[in-house]
């Protein structure tokens, strides 16, 4: 395998678990990065805790234990590091962006943008707090004035928030379950088996800000198998892996 080939085997005293905290928009791509990880590496074992990038930070502030630290956004990678939590610089890896998505019966009659903003229409977001959250209030705060769009876009939009949710992957499950007549996430985050309930609404690139995704070695974890799991991140096959699930490059914008 490719991943082998790159990644010579670490010496090993019998079976070791490699921890991974990532955010929850990375759970396939990670989940392959994981499994092409282990395949490198016989005798370790990748376990991935997935949620909200401002709960991860929280839990390795509260004394939780882990090797890897991948987020949706500087922020959280910068909360970290400003709590001695990291043992390496941290490396973007991946960028994102961010779309509306809609129940397929289309309950609200969303077609453009601007219907964000009809009076009722129930929309759901990631808390501010959460990474998508951020990207999603940014991105509205951009409209405000942009053609077709009153300077108050956002507030009138903002005024139809029914749910914040603690993660991006819940925002799409909502919407999924007709919780909701409009959400916001991330691209990636619309897979396979949810094109048949959602439909999707593109947000024009001048007003769509592109997530960063970093990612860092965790203070007292396990130093090499982390430096070699971030690398198989940043490799040509673990690009691979993301790009698959819709990641753009770390390096190029849409």
């Amino acid at each position: 395998l490719l991943a082998a080939a790159l990644f010579p085997a670490i010496p090993l005293a019998g079976q070791q678990v490699l921890s991974v905290f990532a955010a929850a928009s990375l759970t396939e791509a990670f989940n392959a990065i994981g499994r092409a990880f282990e395949q490198a590496h016989p005798g370790v074992t990748v376990r991935l805790n997935y949620s909200g990038s401002q709960v991860l930070a929280t839990q390795l502030e509260q004394g939780a234990k882990a090797d890897v630290l991948a987020t949706a956004d500087q922020r959280w990678m910068q909360y970290a590091r400003d709590r001695r939590l990291l043992a390496s610089d941290a490396a973007t890896f991946a960028r994102n962006r961010l779309v509306v998505v809609i129940p397929r019966a289309n309950p609200g009659y969303v077609e453009k943008l601007q219907d964000l903003a009809r009076p009722g229409l129930k929309l759901v977001l990631a808390g501010a707090q959460v990474p998508a959250g951020g990207y999603s209030r940014e991105s509205l705060r951009r409209l405000n004035g942009a053609p077709g769009f009153p300077a108050t876009f956002d507030r009138q939009v903002l005024s139809n928030l029914v749910s914040e949710e603690e993660n991006v992957r819940a925002v799409v499950a909502k919407v999924r379950l007709r919780g909701a007549d409009a959400g916001i996430a991330y691209a990636t985050d619309v897979g396979a088996r949810d094109r048949d309930a959602l439909t999707i609404l593109e947000i024009p690139d001048p007003y769509n800000p592109i997530a960063e995704y970093p990612i860092a070695a965790v203070a007292d974890g396990q130093r090499a198998l982390a430096e070699a799991f971030i690398a198989l991140v940043l490799a040509p096959e673990g690009q691979a892996l993301l790009a698959t699930r819709g990641f753009l490059p770390a390096a190029s914008r849409p």
